[in-house]
């Protein structure tokens, strides 16, 4: 599977759901290369009301957490064992760094390109991006645990 997926296709690839659903399309995909995918900010995800009510910025953990999603799908585009039943767990973040403020009204780019993997360990350089500008970086490793039965 490579090229676009709508919300539907990722859904079945992903255990995520709304609120916690943070990768609403996938624009390109190369198997074992790189994802670029999209979130759209919006002022009605519940987040905004605590952080901060005066002035409403996207939550750098959940920047992170939306390039670790992306990670997931590009690795069960990347190996054919893996895919629909597949776990993905967050392994590790090295190298984080935030550049700006991601706000409403803002789409993150979200874009991750393999690096390499050992066994069910997958590793990943991570860009968002907002209007061409690097929100934030970081290298992303992920845990592949394939569907049993």
């Amino acid at each position: 599977m490579a090229g676009s997926l709508d919300m539907l296709q990722i859904q079945e690839l992903l255990p995520h759901r709304y609120p916690f659903l943070l990768v609403d399309k996938v624009l390109e995909s190369e198997p074992g290369v790189r994802l670029l995918a999209v979130k759209n900010v919006t002022f009605n995800e519940p987040f905004f009301q605590g952080h901060f009510p005066h002035k409403p910025i996207f939550p750098g953990v959940l920047i992170m957490e939306a390039l670790a999603q992306a990670t997931a799908l590009l690795t069960s585009q990347s190996d054919n064992k893996l895919g629909k039943g597949t776990t993905y767990f967050l392994a590790g973040i090295d190298n984080a760094r935030f550049k700006k403020q991601v706000v409403p009204g803002d789409q993150l780019r979200l874009e991750v390109t393999y690096i390499k993997h050992k066994r069910h360990l997958w590793s990943f350089e991570c860009r968002a991006e907002v209007d061409g500008e690097l929100a934030a970086s970081a290298q992303i490793m992920c845990a592949a645990v394939a569907a049993e039965g």
